[in-house]
């Protein structure tokens, strides 16, 4: 008897077993920066990320070259209800920039995003992106101040500008001067990985 009841303990402990130990699901929402322009998707740094974590997640790459804020939210519902991640990394308003949106629009646009995903249950990384002073000191500033801004709004992690080191050197930078060479995807990677991994952790944590 002892032996039937350990066997029907484990029949129904093994379910959550099991289920303790699915991988985490990340979406990452991003532009032409993580979907590998110019290289093989394997090259770009979501892939090198999705490889350091082995078992511990499965990303879903969701970026796409040309992607701005707008074409992102459009996109994200679809995502959420298909994968149900547990954690969104949105890389996304270098195209907003590039083309002189509204700025407003840009913080309106990252913030229905960081709020579908965390109604649904998902936490949020936001990488903010700089652009050239192509529209003026001020339109830039307030460009890159929009990331914090809608970071500290909504109580989400705020990444480091994971270009700081790369944009500058021609030599890691492709001939059109905006996207990264693949030889740099590993730096790009290297910049935000202290806090992706801080954000991976606790995840984990939550879901033991």
């Amino acid at each position: 008897m002892p032996f039937v009841r350990i066997g029907i303990l484990i029949g129904l402990l093994l379910p959550m077993l099991l289920q303790a130990r699915e991988p985490l699901k990340i979406v990452v929402l991003g532009d032409s920066i993580s979907a590998a322009y110019g290289m093989n998707i394997e090259q770009g740094w979501v892939h090198l990320w999705a490889q350091s974590l082995q078992d511990r997640a499965r990303v879903i790459n969701a970026s796409i070259s040309g992607e701005t804020t707008a074409g992102g939210l459009a996109r994200l519902p679809a995502l959420l209800n298909t994968h149900e991640p547990d954690l969104v990394i949105i890389e996304l308003g270098g195209n907003d920039g590039l083309r002189g949106y509204p700025v407003s629009q840009l913080k309106r646009n990252l913030s229905e995003m960081i709020t579908l995903s965390q109604n649904a249950g998902a936490q949020v990384g936001l990488i903010p992106m700089k652009i050239p002073p192509n529209y003026g000191a001020a339109y830039t500033e307030k460009f890159f101040q929009a990331f914090t801004q809608v970071a500290n709004d909504h109580s989400v992690t705020l990444l480091p500008f994971f270009l700081e080191n790369v944009a500058p050197a021609p030599a890691l930078m492709q001939a059109d001067g905006i996207h990264p060479k693949a030889g740099a995807q590993a730096l790009l990677l290297q910049a935000l990985e202290p806090v992706l991994s801080d954000m991976v952790r606790v995840n984990l944590e939550i879901t033991q």
